[in-house]
């Protein structure tokens, strides 16, 4: 059985919500919540396959390696794990976890990073948008805080 992209949204929203609902508040449900916003206002104004980036923007953080011991495969396992259980694309599983794998900003200094795609760079804008500002000070300090 095939779902709607709305149901599949509404489903990743709420998938989400229940993995971060424990999670520090710089990498809450509210920080994905201002990436998928972003990445959404950003890609109105892009010619980019609007299921990948909102599936990205909604699952970039599903598992972030800072929470799970520096492990950097995690996310796009998880991530992948779930949309495979919604039947989606295999296409579209492979650029989503691609865009979680090497949006980082810690990639952007790794020469071999081979993977960039249009998609990437609007979800990779939207993040990168929460990460300035008062949001961005807030949520250092917030990580800081739960770091010690």
């Amino acid at each position: 059985m095939t779902i709607s992209e709305a149901q599949l949204i509404e489903s990743t929203i709420n998938f989400v919500k229940t993995e971060l609902k424990n999670a520090e508040g710089g990498h809450d449900w509210f920080h994905i919540e201002r990436v998928y916003k972003n990445t959404l206002s950003i890609a109105k104004h892009e010619d980019v396959n609007t299921t990948v980036v909102t599936l990205a923007a909604l699952l970039h953080d599903i598992a972030d390696s800072k929470f799970h011991n520096g492990d950097e495969t995690i996310g796009s396992r998880k991530a992948s794990e779930f949309l495979l259980s919604k039947n989606v694309d295999s296409e579209i599983i492979e650029h989503v976890t691609q865009i979680i794998d090497n949006m980082s900003f810690k990639n952007t200094f790794d020469l071999n990073t081979s993977f960039t795609s249009k998609e990437m760079e609007v979800v990779q804008d939207a993040d990168r948008l929460d990460a300035i500002g008062a949001i961005g000070i807030a949520r250092c300090f917030n990580y800081g805080g739960f770091k010690d």
